[in-house]
């Protein structure tokens, strides 16, 4: 017999993967060419072509060496990952965001979900409370129930989607543990700027001292480098002292599928040496023990490398100008690759069901803690994109909704 908590977990299953489920099926019984699937965040751009020549590279020289060319691509490192690949993050970021780092406040993760989870094991006793900013990625629920721990929602301001401060304030308790940050966020898009996160890092640390704890504040960071309009890439550890940063490369070198990331924690923050080795015993006793080893050495050549952003941005403005031409009510991404959209329906469940008798796959907003939307991501082709926008012309009709004439 299954247990208590996986059988909870059903109850719980992503609605993301659903939908994507749904959409596959849709696919084969009306073609793929048919069907307009926005569920997944999997990215349709091609990893740059350094990845593939790092990886051949690695490959042909393991091959060269034989037997121990093998061993050291394949082989077993330290839990937290090879020194020179950490080192070689530690130094580009310095580079890049002026921060202090050395291979010591890295450690290499099974994708930023891998960085979160060993955070969590490290960090997290049975009761402690983990805050986030709805609307939010809605795994963050399973990953805090694997160790006994409570997600609690902050409101946003419905305006323009970032936090409520006034309720993000009171929901901080003795019981907080960890603040969970995602900018650019999935699934609005929105990008928490600076006098945001400031006005954020106040709040913390007044509520550091006023219960006598220490709360984390941890960035979730896979969309770093999506950014759009001018708006510049952030890394959040200047803000608040006690901030650890989960990084991905599949979405900047478009490697979902290769689960590869790190954990950053900086050397001011609270027991920061005891974090540190706290995720190595994480990565190991959560059964990742270490991340891939080719992944590894393939990224650290590839640092300075980003997938193609104007692709996104075309698709971006594609979507978001054709469905508010048709009335839809959505939110301007400023980052990642998903489009935000109000329900013209009582529910979303009746418009995301309109939807599918024109093909169009999208997912719930209640999957992220906000009912009343769907997203869409629009990381697929210009295809898709383009000729979908014919069927959500035939929703806006049957909604009854009135185009907005330029």
């Amino acid at each position: 017999m299954i247990s208590r908590k996986i059988k909870e977990a059903f109850l719980g299953s992503s609605a993301i993967r659903a939908m994507f489920v749904e959409g596959r099926e849709m696919a084969e019984k009306y073609g793929a060419d048919n069907v307009y699937d926005f569920s997944l965040g999997n990215p349709a751009t091609p990893a740059p072509a350094a990845v593939g020549r790092a990886i051949c590279g690695l490959v042909k020289e393991a091959e060269e060496n034989g037997a121990a060319g093998s061993f050291q691509l394949h082989g077993y490192m330290e839990n937290a990952g090879y020194v020179k690949v950490r080192k070689a993050i530690a130094e580009n970021l310095n580079m890049r965001f002026g921060t202090d780092f050395d291979s010591e406040n890295i450690v290499m993760t099974v994708g930023a979900a891998g960085g979160i989870n060993i955070i969590f094991k490290t960090i997290l006793d049975p009761g402690d409370e983990v805050i986030v900013f709805a609307p939010y990625f809605g795994e963050y629920r399973q990953y805090a129930a694997n160790f006994d721990a409570r997600i609690v929602e902050a409101a946003p301001d419905l305006t323009d989607f970032l936090p409520d401060l006034t309720d993000f304030a009171s929901k901080i308790t003795p019981h907080t543990k960890a603040v969970i940050v995602n900018t650019p966020n999935n699934p609005t898009g929105v990008i928490y700027k600076p006098d945001a996160m400031r006005k954020i890092a106040s709040i913390l640390e007044e509520k550091q001292k006023e219960y006598h704890t220490d709360i984390y504040l941890i960035s979730d960071e896979p969309y770093r480098e999506l950014v759009y309009d001018g708006n510049q890439e952030d890394f959040l550890t200047g803000y608040y002292r006690n901030t650890i940063v989960s990084y991905s490369f599949s979405k900047s070198l478009s490697l979902p599928g290769e689960r590869i990331g790190y954990v950053a924690v900086p050397r001011e923050a609270a027991d920061a040496a005891d974090l540190i080795r706290g995720l190595e015993i994480s990565n190991r006793t959560l059964g990742f023990v270490n991340a891939p080893s080719l992944m590894q050495k393939a990224v650290a050549e590839c640092l300075d490398e980003k997938t193609d952003i104007a692709f996104y941005d075309e698709n971006r403005k594609l979507l978001y100008d054709g469905l508010t031409k048709l009335g839809f009510s959505c939110v301007k991404p400023e980052g990642a690759f998903y489009l935000w959209v109000k329900v013209p329906t009582a529910d979303e469940e009746t418009f995301v069901n309109a939807g599918k008798k024109y093909h169009i796959i999208m997912v719930k907003g209640s999957a992220f803690g906000c009912a009343g939307y769907v997203r869409l991501a629009y990381c697929v082709s210009h295809e898709t994109v383009k000729n979908s926008l014919p069927a959500f012309e035939k929703l806006a009709e049957e909604l009854h909704l009135s185009k907005n004439e330029e």
